[in-house]
């Protein structure tokens, strides 16, 4: 906990942590307890208090507990909204504009106010919400609305690019090289290999003779990537990472990209990959789910399957044919097709997931496991590279579905 202006810590002893983290019925005791007889916060505190009374605190104090209640008022909102972002670190910001939105569906329609918009702080959570009621948001407020999911897709797109780009380098570029000398593209490993024999041992050193170095030129739409996302409402940060993954895939000039969600309907959001903000507004979370129709539309994507990465987000809670989706999965795997099915594609990496199903997808050679962004392109360079499905599943996975 921080003053968001200033940057100064409010400090705390343990007596005013547990009076903030029990609420104002708990305060006579705790004052007793450390043998005041004043006020036990700060006046800073105080206000934190409040900040977080406004959704924890039950309206009637009872039971001395932390529940739910914020009166949602438009002017109420603002002010709280500047408290929290002025007494709480952005990541403590996050989960209680999160609580609050769960919590309180006032909130909810307030919050498509321009005014109170430009005081969120932007989120994966947020924009999940968005996205699930952006047929709600009116005309006033979907620039603002739009800014939001901007500035989420700014950051993911900052942290994700560049690894997702040296992935797919690695696992491409790796097989033919140049006579022209170019220090950044030097292969290292095949120089040091090939000079050994000119290792000088007082030196300690190798002494190369020749260099090598990685091709640089890129062979346009050398693999086929498909993306097939589970757009029902559980998927959100899912749908979120999968959009932006996409988008980079599609800015890649030896990849062909293909992007799908999918509920019961399947919608191709793959015109729409130079700007991944109009992708997302693509997106209807929510609904049900038709996995094995989501995959049979993206089989007709594929010609050469040998030279085919496809990537499937979902819980596997399929309301379509199981049976045929397993066939088909397992003539994807059969027929080259290097497939892969995300549980989750999430900052927790824990899925809620059918395992069931999971252990069938396995046995056909999809590896199941949720992934976290970080390590995504590690999972894409593996991939590339044709390593065994389940060494896939075992090095990245946080659950993992295993024959």
């Amino acid at each position: 906990m921080s003053d968001g202006d200033s940057g100064d810590a409010v400090q705390f002893d343990r007596y005013q942590r547990w009076r903030l983290v029990l609420g104002k019925s708990a305060e006579d005791q705790l004052r007793k307890a450390c043998g005041g007889s004043g006020g036990l916060l700060s006046d800073d505190q105080r206000a934190m208090d409040e900040a977080l009374g406004a959704i924890y605190d039950n309206p009637d104090g009872a039971g001395g507990k932390r529940g739910a209640g914020l009166g949602a008022g438009k002017g109420t909102i603002a002010k709280w909204l500047g408290d929290v972002r002025k007494y709480f670190d952005k990541d403590i910001v996050v989960t209680i504009q999160k609580d609050a939105v769960a919590r309180d569906d006032k909130l909810k329609v307030l919050l498509f106010e321009p005014e109170l918009l430009a005081e969120v702080t932007p989120s994966v959570d947020m924009v999940g919400t968005l996205l699930s009621l952006k047929n709600m948001v009116p005309d006033r407020a979907k620039e603002a609305a739009r800014q939001i999911v901007k500035a989420v897709v700014d950051e993911i797109m900052k942290r994700m690019r560049s690894a997702i780009e040296r992935a797919v380098r690695g696992a491409l570029d790796r097989s033919r090289h140049q006579p022209l000398p170019s220090l950044p593209n030097i292969d290292w490993k095949r120089t040091i290999r090939r000079n050994l024999k000119n290792y000088v041992a007082e030196k300690r050193t190798v002494i190369p003779d020749r260099f090598f170095f990685w091709a640089r030129q890129h062979r346009r739409k050398e693999y086929n990537v498909i993306v097939c996302m589970d757009q029902s409402g559980s998927m959100a940060e899912s749908v979120v990472y999968g959009s932006v993954m996409g988008a980079i895939f599609a800015t890649i000039p030896s990849l062909e990209t293909h992007v799908i969600a999918f509920d019961t309907e399947v919608v191709d959001l793959t015109d729409a990959c130079s700007d991944p903000v109009d992708m997302l507004f693509g997106v209807q979370l929510g609904g049900g789910t038709d996995i094995d129709r989501a995959v049979g539309y993206c089989q007709g994507f594929i010609k050469d399957p040998r030279k085919t990465m496809f990537i499937l987000i979902t819980d596997l809670y399929e309301g379509g044919n199981e049976r045929r989706l397993v066939e088909r999965m397992q003539s994807m795997t059969e027929s080259g097709v290097r497939a892969v099915c995300l549980l989750a594609l999430s900052d927790s990496g824990v899925p809620s997931y059918d395992e069931n199903l999971a252990r069938k997808m396995a046995n056909v050679n999809v590896p199941c496991f949720a992934c976290t962004p970080n390590k995504l392109p590690g999972v894409l360079e593996a991939m590339l590279k044709g390593a065994d499905p389940k060494k896939i599943a075992d090095e990245f996975d946080t659950q993992t579905a295993k024959k």
